[in-house]
């Protein structure tokens, strides 16, 4: 098979865990005769740099003709001043707006060799293996208004956190969707008890709920599921929420699987059935880790799980995905560790030696 694949390295880490995914993928493509087309693009910093945006219209259009986007990272100390007017985000936020990328996957799972790997005790994070789904596309990120003025009393800021029906309904489906295929259960995250958009959400989800009488949904305040998150995290099989609420949650989640670089994460144009191929932008869940850029030292596993995530939701490469997925476990069986989930009496190895041994699982 073919495929048309747009590479964005982006900034710090970015490129260095995104040839290593590459790689990986390229071992895949080898082994079963598949052909990745690669196409590298700028994004963020980096694009500011040499565009001036931090995303230009020729690369969102040759993203919008790809079969899937893998990004790396964006941001650094370089663009941090909260006073110039384009910032590497922006371009991360003008993929997931223009792409109509409104469904981010997170999933959150507990290989067994790393229990040992958090600062929570095993007991309590063994067999954990849920999935965050998160609106990518409203909310308090998009709503606006959102300014920064001036008053008599001195300086105001506003943000909004609008969303519509149609908005909430279409990433319930998902986690709907996604539940049907794993334990059936739905916990439904919001703030109800105070926010008027968590209102609509929660009677928007009791709606949805109607059409899958196999899934049990669950209402959880936003604190309560942070709490519940660390006391309990088996508890949890889906979780859908926000765009705010769930960027705040998966990131508390990642503790629970030794570090951020262990977790990947997949944004979605539409919702996951099996067979359908979904257009979609897939990337690490960490950040651009700029003191780390350059020495060799971050995890490539975040993305090369993306990659894996790719395979099964954009090309529908179900078989391929889990042989990419069942490689990283042999090679953590093996006891390789790069330094975020590093433990005593493990084999530490950088960035590139990650990727080797990934890829060398793969080809047999």
């Amino acid at each position: 098979m073919e495929f048309n694949l747009i590479v964005l390295p982006g900034d710090g880490v970015g490129p260095e865990v995104t040839a290593e995914a590459v790689k990986v993928l390229q071992a895949i493509g080898k082994r079963f005769g598949h052909n990745f087309n690669l196409h590298y693009e700028l994004v963020g910093g980096v694009a500011i740099d040499e565009t001036g945006v931090a995303l230009a219209q020729d690369t969102l259009k040759i993203c919008q003709g790809s079969d899937a986007v893998l990004l790396g990272a964006v941001g650094g100390p370089k663009w941090d001043d909260p006073q110039v007017k384009v910032r590497p985000e922006d371009g991360l936020l003008a993929l997931r707006k223009r792409l109509g990328l409104f469904a981010n996957l997170r999933p959150v799972k507990v290989f067994p060799v790393l229990v040992d790997a958090t600062n929570l005790k095993p007991e309590v994070i063994k067999g954990v293996d849920f999935i965050f789904v998160r609106e990518l596309t409203g909310g308090l990120y998009f709503g606006r208004p959102k300014r920064q003025w001036q008053t008599p009393r001195g300086r105001r800021a506003a943000d909004t956190m609008a969303y519509s029906e149609q908005e909430i309904e279409r990433i319930v489906r998902v986690g709907f969707e996604l539940a049907r295929g794993r334990r059936k259960k739905l916990v439904s995250v919001d703030k109800a008890n105070v926010l008027e958009s968590s209102r609509l959400w929660r009677q928007v989800a009791i709606e949805v709920a109607e059409e899958y009488p196999d899934v049990e949904l669950e209402h959880m305040f936003v604190d309560a599921c942070g709490m519940r998150l660390i006391q309990n995290p088996t508890y949890f099989d889906v979780v859908v929420t926000s765009n705010m609420f769930g960027d705040i949650l998966s990131d508390e989640a990642s503790m629970l699987a030794g570090s951020m670089g262990m977790l990947p994460s997949a944004s979605l144009a539409g919702v996951p059935k099996e067979g359908v191929n979904i257009f979609g932008l897939y990337e690490p869940i960490h950040g651009s880790a700029p003191r780390r850029a350059g020495l060799n030292m971050a995890n490539p596993i975040a993305t090369i799980l993306s990659v894996a995530m790719m395979l099964r939701y954009s090309f529908s490469l179900i078989s391929e995905a889990g042989i990419i997925e069942a490689a990283v476990d042999e090679v953590l069986k093996e006891g390789y560790r790069t330094y975020d989930i590093m433990s005593e009496g493990k084999i530490k190895v950088g960035t590139k030696e990650m990727g080797d041994l990934v890829a060398k699982r793969i080809a047999g």
